[in-house]
Order: structure tokens, then sequence, then C-alpha cells
């Protein structure tokens, strides 16, 4: 099949807010790549179109004509690959209760509880579909290893000629062309190590995989980059990390140590933020709940933030274990501030205010023109439309 759709499964979609706020599900990088970039390389097609929310299909359009449809959570396995390629033009393939694939004519047929004429084919093996926020980096190892086979079978590593970097079971190593590195360590010896086309490691960087550093990122000088980690396309990041996802274009550039925790795009933190991913009694961390309008039991010992799109943090800001902060959202000050931070939320410990639309606007404007990106007409929609769904959660009615 030419032609993929990547669909919103409803029931899924809530409980990854506030990432999906501002992406399809399928637009979330989880490993090297997003998820529905995984299913274009393994299936080779040569266009991805989404069902999503209406007010994200300017950005994320679907594409017209005979589509295989997938579900946007789900990554893919070999086996299950397998029984999508079986998949005949008059089956849809369920796991349980979920719809996992089905081939349609045009999107207005998708109704996932009522596809025409469509007989059902049951996948009765483990999958594995994103189902829940805090597992975007809870099985970021795994989908780094997955995709580094994916994207390095039968081709070569280009390496590199500097001396002084050390490199530890260098065949676990790709490197794409285009890519600096300087004096740093990379240790490939607990999991492979990507590191992307016009990619920068500066000097003194130490990085253990499994790692993934996508197409121009860079990695700050001196870097403690450990385990499970993945750097986005247009990031920059520095100070110690461990099991983070960075899924773009978001800067961490200086000391601090962040843990545990999942970024989106457009964000920026200041020196010495300090993201904490284990409460001091040990105990299982709980996390804002879309869904529930409430606090739900991550039954992880370790978790530390989920920071959504144009997320700011000044200077020294330190954030609690399993703080969610909304999209647009610009904290500073002393202290740490509630652990659900709403969208557009101007403040810190000692109280907020509503970030204004336009003020942000002008902001967000400059960051991505700092990183030779266009702030235009469908990501203004996207973000004023979030600005009024996520009204309801600020309680109170400054504005700065």
């Amino acid at each position: 099949m030419d032609q993929l759709m990547m669909f919103d499964d409803p029931r899924i979609r809530g409980n990854l807010l506030p990432f999906t706020f501002t992406r399809p599900v399928a637009a979330i990088r989880i490993g090297i790549l997003t998820i529905g970039e995984k299913w274009q390389e393994h299936l080779q097609a040569s266009q991805v179109g989404y069902l999503t929310q209406e007010y994200l299909q300017g950005k994320f359009p679907p594409v017209p004509g005979p589509s295989l449809y997938i579900n946007g959570a789900l990554c893919p396995t070999g086996e299950l690959l397998e029984a999508v390629g079986a998949l005949k033009e008059n089956e849809s393939l369920w796991h349980q209760e979920t719809l996992l694939a089905t081939f349609l004519e045009k999107p207005e047929q998708f109704q996932p509880d009522h596809l025409p004429s469509k007989k059902k084919v049951v996948f009765e093996k483990d999958i594995r579909i994103l189902g829940r926020n805090w597992q975007i980096f809870q099985w970021n190892g795994n989908e780094i290893r997955q995709d580094f086979d994916l994207l390095t079978r039968r081709r070569v590593s280009w390496g590199t000629d500097d001396p002084h970097t050390h490199l530890y079971r260098e065949p676990d190593i790709f490197i794409e062309k285009g890519a600096k590195i300087r004096a740093a360590v990379l240790n490939a010896t607990n999991g492979p190590i990507y590191i992307g086309k016009n990619t920068e490691i500066m000097e003194g960087s130490l990085v253990r995989g499994p790692f993934a550093l996508c197409e121009g990122a860079t990695l700050a000088m001196g870097a403690k980059i450990r385990e499970n980690t993945t750097i986005g396309p247009g990031c920059k990041v520095g100070g110690e990390v461990s099991n983070v996802v960075f899924m773009g274009n978001s800067n961490k550039s200086h000391d601090g140590y962040m843990g545990n925790s999942v970024v989106g795009e457009w964000c920026n933190f200041g020196a010495n933020t300090v993201v904490s991913n284990l409460k001091n009694n040990h105990m299982p961390v709980k996390v804002w709940d879309y869904t529930k309008g409430g606090f739900s039991d991550t039954g992880l010992q370790f978790c530390g933030s989920m920071i959504a799109d144009h997320v700011k943090l000044g200077i020294g800001t330190t954030l609690n274990t399993g703080t969610v902060i909304g999209v647009g959202s610009n904290l500073f000050g002393e202290g740490f501030p509630r652990k659900f931070v709403s969208s557009f939320a101007w403040g810190g410990a000692a109280g907020f205010s509503t970030f204004k639309l336009m003020r942000f606007e002008e902001t967000a404007q400059k960051a991505m023109a700092f990183k030779g990106k266009e702030f235009d007409d469908k990501e203004r929609a996207i973000l004023q439309r979030v600005f009024e769904l996520t009204r309801p959660y600020r309680i109170w009615d400054k504005e700065f």
C-alpha cells in the first residue's frame, strides 16, 4: 500500500495529553522516529496522512484516496507487521476491543465500531500500544533499539575522524553523514547509539546507549547523557539527562539534572533547571490525568515531568516528581510550582496568571525564528484553539 492513514484512537488520545493538544498521536516521537515515521519506513509508504482532531488537520492533513489505516498509538513489531501485510481489503485487524488496522477508500468511511463490511481478524499476540504519556520515556530504550535496527540495516556508519573521541562497542554506534564529534566518549555496551545527520557532539560529552541524537541536534560541552534518552531534531541539550525524550526543537543547554521525563517542541530550560524523578519516600509517583480531572498513579518509582510544547522555564526552576505542564506556559521564580500547571500559565510557586495569547504568540514567533522556522497561520490556529480548550483549567482571572 502506497498510502498510510494514522488515526487517533479516541479512547487513547486523552491519556497522552498534554502532548496531543498540539499533534496527532502518531506524531509522538518515541525511540528515534515518530510512530508514523516507523510505519512509513517499515512499509515503505510514499505518503502518510493523519486522521485526528479537526483543528490539527491543517498542519497534519489526511491523504486522499484508498489507504491502509493504522492505529496511531501502535508501535510496529515483527509479528504485527506480518499480520498487517497479510491483511486483505475486506478485513480489519483487532486486538481484543482495539482496532489496529484496516483498508478504507476514503476518510469519511472511518468509524472504528462500524466499519463497512469488514471481516474481523483477531491478532492474539502481544502488542505495544502507547496508552499513557509516561510510557513515552518508559518504553524509549526498547524503541531506540527497534528503530536503530530499522534505520541502519545494510548500511555503513560514516564513523568519526576525531582521534580524541572514544567509541566503546563501535559496531553498535551508527554515525550519519555530516555529524561532528569532538573529544567525546560514546559507550554502546548496554545499547545502541544513533547519531543523526548534521548533528554535533561537543567536547567532553559522555554518552551511554541506548541513545538517539536526531538530525540537526547538538550536545553541549560536558553533557552527561545516560541510557534510554532521545534528543529530537533541532534540539540543543546539556547538563545531566537520564531517560528523557525531547521531541524536537527544544533547548536545555545548561547544567541541571533531568530524569524520566518527556519534553515537547519549542521548549527552553534556563540554566540550572532541575527536574526531580524520585520522591524522598521512594513511593510511586502520581501525575495529572486529563481524562479524570485528577491525579493517577503511574506505578513508577522514577517519574519526572511531562512538559508540553512551547513551555519556558526560567533560570534555576525546580520541578517536583510527576509535574505536568501544559502548552505555552512560562514558569520562573523560587520554590516548586504546583504539580499540575495549566496551559498558558505565567508564574511559579508564588502563583499564576494567564499568559496573554498575543504576548505568547510574540514569544513563539521569536523562538521558532531563532531556529529558522516560521510561526505560520497553521501553527497559530492550533495554539489559539488549545488556548480556548484549556481555559477551564485556568482558575485565576489575571492576565499578563
